[in-house]
């Protein structure tokens, strides 16, 4: 497509008053054809509305497994690109930034989450980047109602007494889990997740949700009848802790030894932010001791988690791989915003969403 227009217009050029010299045409004609841009995709499997779009107007060049790309194959194949498509996965440090040139324009990750990009270097560089916020929030809030409830109501571990043998008959106190009606449960963050978080848990009638967050939000906390406590208040009190924070040096690790000890034996903690938020050994230790009922985890340091971590041999805890987004029209529009957010960047317009550097 992009050769038939360069044909056309050097047609165009020859037909033009004969008064002007072929050559001088030619040149003119020739110095007005923009290259197309060069964008580097970190994975094929992205749903193809993205990279469709890309195609359209850029050279796409992209790994061919999905499967995250290994770095030496990254570092040899961003080289000269002007634009990189990444995901969570994918380490964008110094030293991709570097390998990549300094015609690199911008960096998108299909992902809310940016901390695998140095922004300080990007900035130094003034390489744009661009994520993917708004559009996940739904599939992430629905996705925590999940887990919350198949953690406070035992459903993987009734579901393996089905098949292992354990379902003998009905009895009064056989996987006894604690419902939502009448309980007090915290958000530890309170953006955009937070809030649909807590309008989900309305309808199961909770006698109280509390907040904690750097900045009170008074305005977004009346619209699901929420209360701003510190944290320390939240731990002692809560039946319920959702951790739907951004990772930050002052989150992280803030789920330590600590922060468990002062939580009530009846409290169930879920995580769908980041795994660097908890200790996992605190974590661990809390839950084998029981000075916890319970954890739901979306998200773990590493990821995905070994086979042989401790965590995995303990009942009282449910462990998904970091599937939040994982909603087929929400994955399809991350990857169309992602295209859409590195073309906006080499043309030098709005991206739909970009990172304050």
């Amino acid at each position: 497509m992009l050769v038939t227009r360069h044909l056309i217009k050097l047609q165009s050029c020859i037909r033009l008053n004969t008064t002007d010299t072929f050559t001088h045409r030619l040149r003119k004609a020739y110095s007005s054809m923009e290259s197309p841009k060069s964008v580097y995709v970190t994975r094929p499997d992205v749903a193809s509305v993205g990279l469709d779009l890309l195609k359209k107007e850029c050279n796409v060049t992209h790994w061919s497994e999905a499967k995250p790309v290994p770095r030496e194959e990254l570092l040899r194949n961003v080289q000269g690109k002007d634009a990189l498509f990444c995901a969570l996965t994918d380490k964008i440090d110094a030293e991709i930034i570097e390998r990549a040139g300094p015609q690199l324009k911008c960096i998108a990750t299909i992902s809310v989450g940016y901390e695998h990009i140095d922004l300080n270097e990007c900035k130094k560089r003034g390489i744009r980047v661009g994520y993917t916020p708004d559009v996940l929030t739904d599939a992430t809030a629905e996705l925590t109602l999940a887990l919350i409830l198949a953690t406070n109501r035992r459903l993987i571990e009734a579901n393996k007494e089905v098949y292992n043998g354990g379902w003998k008959s009905w009895a009064p106190s056989w996987m006894c889990g604690q419902g939502l009606k009448g309980s007090r449960v915290g958000l530890f963050g309170f953006g955009r997740i937070g809030q649909e978080i807590a309008s989900r848990l309305l309808p199961f009638k909770p006698a109280l949700i509390t907040y904690t967050t750097r900045t009170e939000r008074p305005e977004e906390a009346k619209r699901v009848s929420a209360s701003y406590v510190s944290f320390d208040e939240m731990l002692g009190e809560s039946d319920f802790i959702i951790a739907c924070c951004a990772l930050t040096p002052e989150t992280k690790e803030i789920f330590n030894s600590s922060a468990f000890g002062k939580m009530k034996s009846n409290c169930i903690f879920v995580n769908i932010s980041r795994g660097g938020v908890v200790e996992q050994t605190a974590l661990y230790n809390a839950l084998k001791e029981k000075r916890i009922m319970a954890a739901g985890l979306d998200v773990t340091t590493p990821e995905p988690l070994p086979l042989d971590d401790p965590l995995l041999t303990l009942d009282n805890i449910v462990i998904l791989p970091h599937i939040g987004s994982a909603e087929i029209n929400t994955r399809t529009e991350m990857s169309r915003i992602t295209a859409m957010n590195i073309l906006a960047g080499l043309k030098g317009t709005q991206m739909i969403s970009e990172v304050e550097l």
